[in-house]
């Protein structure tokens, strides 16, 4: 399933690594450009135990 998450949040990026790690192909969208920006440099803008090893 392909699955488009809007923000990249608590709610969001955890979301929508749970939706990838289970198999689906996800993209995230964010209007914060700087979160973005930190995504690519592998660099998770908010603190969730785990959630590095997922994104």
């Amino acid at each position: 399933m392909r699955i488009a998450m809007i923000g990249t949040g608590y709610v969001g990026l955890v979301s929508g690594a749970c939706f990838s790690d289970f198999g689906h192909d996800v993209v995230c969208v964010d209007k914060d450009q700087r979160k973005i920006d930190l995504l690519h440099e592998n660099v998770m803008p908010i603190y969730e135990p785990g959630l590095d090893a997922l994104v």
